[in-house]
């Protein structure tokens, strides 16, 4: 049961370490840790995402600041109370971990199946880009789930608008980080990081035996 529920979520991700590790928490007498891995884009530019690892995971990988690294694992979520209100906190929980000599031509990858947990929100950038964005429950053992923002580009944004909640999803695409400030009150400003999944590719699922359409998104 619990390798089935393993296959809903899992991600792949190369790139250099950009953090010393620090302490998250102990479960069972083992402790896991956090750190910041910078994993580039096509582009120049570089999306930084937060690393979750167990100390058993540790001993054979050498995690000095700059070395090259691979991580399978899933993107997790939790709750956490900041700013006075509870915010949505997103990390890789890591399976597995090594180091690599080079990072290849697909460095950022995931793969989700869920379901719409709320309902999507159509709107357009200032230069007049369409976004969906969309909120997915992926379960896992335990009676558990993770809530994933993602964002759909270009010509599905309208399409996914139109999906139901409750409705049935696969997607494809790679986790991205992005900057922006949150207005606390007139005088305080303060810049926060916000991390989702960039669609790449989306399958409806039609029933729990079909295959589903799949749409491919053109950014």
């Amino acid at each position: 049961m619990e390798d089935k529920l393993m296959a809903t979520n899992k991600v792949y991700a190369e790139g250099k370490v950009a953090s010393n590790l620090s302490f998250s928490h102990e479960m069972f007498g083992e402790k896991f840790y956090n750190f910041f891995l910078e994993v580039p884009r096509l582009s120049e530019a570089v999306d930084i995402l937060p690393i979750t690892v167990s100390e058993r995971l540790i001993p054979t990988v050498d995690m000095s600041l700059g070395k090259t690294i691979s991580i399978e694992g899933q993107l997790r979520s939790y709750n956490k109370f900041l700013d006075g209100a509870n915010r949505l906190i997103l990390t890789i929980f890591t399976r597995d971990i090594r180091n690599v000599e080079e990072i290849s031509k697909s460095p950022n990858q995931i793969f989700l199946d869920g379901f719409i947990c709320k309902a999507p929100i159509y709107r357009t950038t200032p230069f007049g880009r369409e976004i969906t964005d969309l909120l997915i429950a992926v379960n896992r053992p335990y009676n558990k789930s993770d809530y994933i923002p993602a964002i759909a580009w270009g010509r599905n944004a309208k399409f996914s608008s139109t999906l139901q909640v409750g409705g049935h999803i696969k997607l494809w695409g790679r986790i991205q980080s992005r900057e922006y400030e949150k207005k606390l009150s007139e005088d305080n400003i303060i810049k926060r990081t916000a991390y989702e999944v960039s669609i790449s590719k989306m399958e409806i699922v039609k029933d729990e035996e079909s295959e589903g359409d799949a749409l491919n998104v053109t950014r």
